[in-house]
């Protein structure tokens, strides 16, 4: 006994050693032209550990003038960036890879530290984030364009590709490092400069990446990060300047729509990858333990902190009863806890907000008829935690139909046939993904190609993947990041006319 408990000191002594080191290596301030600065007003902000609610870190309040002097810093680099070989944009972003894949503990128990997710979903994260990096150092060096004779004989038509110029790239706090370098991967192939803007909530993944791609060979002022509590304050004038090209966003539709709107007066070209509100359908001829277990990844990854997780479950009504059993069993098994404790699978919500709205929407499917199998509660403890929860005949007209839950809550709805399940999936104004798990090969390809979604997972509950384009249709947003197409939106195609 008086090992183990020597032992477990000498853990938590460890540990504590390892979060002083991680949090003294990330980084207070803003970057910007290549140095780290305070910010212009000498403000800071606090970045909290969501499970302990305690301080981990202060760091730069960035106001309007930083958001200024960061996109003067990236107009000052357009011109030489642009200009660069190919190859040589492709190996910063394979130096960066290989520099991340080292130092994939420090980061994720960085990630793990300001976001709350459990380290082996850090490490995940991590992984994957540095994919981006390896897939976009491939794509730099093949970026090309056409040269073709004219219909009519006479002259030769080619395109030429070119980087869009500078770049405001805001991303948002649940994949606070792979939504970073899925964009800036993107930028950087493509021989654009960046203004970062990484959420308040989870800054410190950003700063981390921007020291990773410094040592990596990434010139002064390509990127510059700058971090706010004062969003729309900082970004409005670096939208309004008429040397932004282009304004890539994750987050929220209605935030969407408002820098949609603000990029319209200068015509910016724009990706937004915005809210879900993600079907899952069983169907009465799916595996029950795959269906089960897709449901797992796709509601469960970073705490249903997630657009792309699962929102409503659909499952027919001939399997709901053993489906739902078998996933209460699991969700109810999870233990909650410190992302950094062994032995924990679901840590906590990121902030008390997050946590008031999970349990108001639950409530609201309660009074409206949903029963509760498991969960449904906050636990009283220190940090953001909520239960991991399964709802049961879940109406329609409940809220959680409409809102994107973003936490441990899974309502089930049942269905009798195809065309009732693709009504109920399709009945939202989102339009970001969709899974469908069935033994039915057809039926797989009806159901993919009827699902009003950008994405489509069949048979597992994953579907991101770098080189996969990734984006929603509808509400959920324009474009795609990652696959081909991740460089093409940094890109403008020129064509030129020869005469022969």
């Amino acid at each position: 006994m008086t090992e183990d408990r020597s032992a477990g000191a000498a853990r938590r002594d460890a540990l504590a050693a390892a979060e002083s080191s991680v949090l003294a290596e990330a980084g207070t301030g803003a970057y910007i032209g290549g140095s780290w600065v305070e910010a212009g007003s000498g403000r800071t902000l606090e970045v909290l550990d969501p499970a302990t609610e305690r301080v981990l870190a202060s760091v730069a309040d960035a106001g309007p003038a930083d958001g200024l002097a960061a996109l003067d810093a990236a107009c000052a680099a357009q011109s030489d960036w642009a200009a660069s070989p190919p190859r040589q944009r492709a190996e910063v972003l394979r130096a960066a890879f290989e520099l991340l894949t080292a130092r994939a503990e420090e980061m994720a128990l960085l990630i793990t530290l300001e976001m709350g997710k459990p380290l082996a979903e850090s490490r995940g994260e991590v992984a994957y984030a540095a994919e981006f990096l390896r897939w976009f150092a491939e794509q730099a060096a093949h970026v090309g364009g056409t040269y073709r004779q004219a219909p009519a004989g006479g002259q030769r038509l080619i395109t030429h590709r070119q980087p869009v110029g500078p770049c405001l790239l805001i991303t948002p706090w649940n994949f606070p490092l792979a939504m970073g370098t899925r964009k800036v991967g993107a930028a950087i192939a493509a021989g654009c400069t960046m203004v970062l803007k990484p959420s308040e909530l989870t800054p410190l993944a950003s700063m981390a990446l921007a020291r990773v791609l410094t040592e990596a060979g990434l010139p002064r002022g390509v990127l510059n990060v700058v971090t706010t509590t004062e969003a729309p304050a900082l970004v409005a004038p670096v939208m309004a300047d008429p040397r932004l090209r282009k304004v890539s966003f994750t987050g929220s539709t209605p935030v969407g729509k408002v820098l949609l709107r603000q990029a319209a007066d200068n015509v910016l070209r724009t990706s937004m990858e915005l809210g879900g509100n993600a079907a899952l359908l069983v169907f009465d001829d799916a595996d029950l333990e795959a269906a089960v277990e897709g449901t797992m990844v796709a509601k469960m990854r970073n705490m249903g902190q997630s657009c792309v997780a699962v929102n409503r479950v659909l499952v027919h009504r001939d399997v709901a009863a053993d489906f739902t059993a078998a996933l209460a069993g699991r969700m109810g098994s999870l233990t909650l806890g410190r992302g950094t404790d062994a032995g924990v699978e679901v840590g906590p919500l990121i902030d008390a907000r997050q946590r008031s709205k999970v349990a108001e929407l639950v409530r609201d499917a309660v009074g409206a008829g949903a029963g509760t199998l498991v969960g449904g509660t906050a636990p009283s403890r220190t940090g953001f935690f909520y239960e991991p929860t399964v709802l049961v005949d879940v109406p329609t007209s409940a809220r959680i139909h409409r809102e994107e839950v973003f936490g441990p809550v899974a309502a089930v709805t049942t269905f009798a046939d195809e065309a009732e399940a693709l009504r109920i999936a399709n009945d939202t104004e989102f339009g970001l993904v969709g899974y469908v798990f069935t033994r039915d090969v057809s039926r797989a390809v009806r159901v993919a190609e009827g699902l009003e979604t950008g994405m489509v997972g069949i048979n597992q509950g994953l579907v991101s993947n770098p080189a996969g384009p990734f984006g929603g249709v509808k509400q959920s947003g324009l474009g795609r990041e990652g696959g081909d197409e991740g460089v093409e939106e940094y890109l403008e195609t020129k064509y030129m006319a020869l005469a022969l």
